[in-house]
């Protein structure tokens, strides 16, 4: 059985066969998705997704989504984590962090914006005793610095791309990191190298749904100019994602299925 820790399923992508993509990600062992909000506009679609999914949830701002927020934002988010603090689907304070890849992100204006989204967001997460799923892209550093400054209960440093020192300073922190469809590139040499090396119970799966497809969905430029679509990501591919890190491993996929669930758990303690 596989937990998928984040997929964005309440995407419009998903919008003409969403029942379908539940049952595909059922039918080969796909027993949980955890469904992160990306802004205040979506905090009921996702929990009320996952409610009718059987999944889990979690409620954040995404650094994506910053520009536009606003401290009434905060403050619907500090509400929903109350009203919904029994709720056992809800996992985490997620998608929350810092994106250093986006030009128009970078400026000083933006970025402060960024960084204070996150330091925020991390303060309720505190408050309310949840751990975090983090947007890690170019940004370790800075997220590092956040959770020492205000440390919280652990969660999960998503789709990690860093270096050996980063992974490790995550890890000591409480965190698990997510790997997906990133890793299945022949390509991403310290990305599989990272995979490898890490202790197995730093790992958990995730497919970033519909986001980040594995090689096997993946169009070039020149194939999607010439008519091929770009395939779609969906949780029922993280199975054989899977079994790329299992094979990188060298373990079996049933091994890899116990321990990442296990770690999932560990994570995110209302998988339990």
């Amino acid at each position: 059985m596989w937990i998928d820790t984040h997929g964005h399923l309440d995407a419009a992508e998903f919008d003409a066969d969403r029942a379908a993509v539940h049952l595909r990600a059922r039918a080969v062992g796909v027993t949980t998705c955890v469904i992160p909000a990306v802004a205040a506009a979506n905090f009921d679609t996702v929990r009320l997704l996952a409610h009718a999914q059987q999944d889990a949830y979690a409620l954040g701002i995404h650094p994506l989504y910053t520009p536009q927020a606003t401290d009434v934002h905060l403050a619907q988010l500090d509400a929903a984590l109350h009203t919904h603090r029994h709720d056992m689907r809800l996992v985490a304070v997620g998608e929350i962090g810092i994106d250093g890849f986006v030009p128009e992100l970078n400026n000083s204006k933006a970025l402060a914006q960024q960084q204070r989204f996150y330091t925020a967001q991390l303060k309720l997460a505190q408050q309310h005793q949840l751990p975090v799923i983090l947007h890690v892209r170019r940004s370790a550093d800075l997220l590092l610095k956040g959770l020492r400054d205000t440390p919280v209960v652990g969660g999960i440093a998503h789709a990690f791309n860093g270096s050996l020192q980063q992974a490790q300073a995550f890890i000591a922190l409480g965190f698990k990191l997510g790997f997906g469809g990133a890793l299945t590139y022949d390509r991403a040499l310290q990305l599989r190298r990272l995979a490898t090396e890490l202790p197995l119970s730093a790992i958990v799966l995730e497919t970033d749904a519909p986001d980040i497809p594995p090689h096997w969905l993946y169009a070039t430029a020149e194939q999607r100019a010439a008519g091929h679509p770009q395939g779609r990501n969906e949780p029922a591919e993280l199975p054989r994602i899977a079994q790329v890190l299992a094979e990188l491993r060298g373990i079996s996929l049933d091994a890899l299925a116990a321990a990442t669930s296990a770690n999932a758990r560990v994570a995110l303690p209302r998988l339990q």
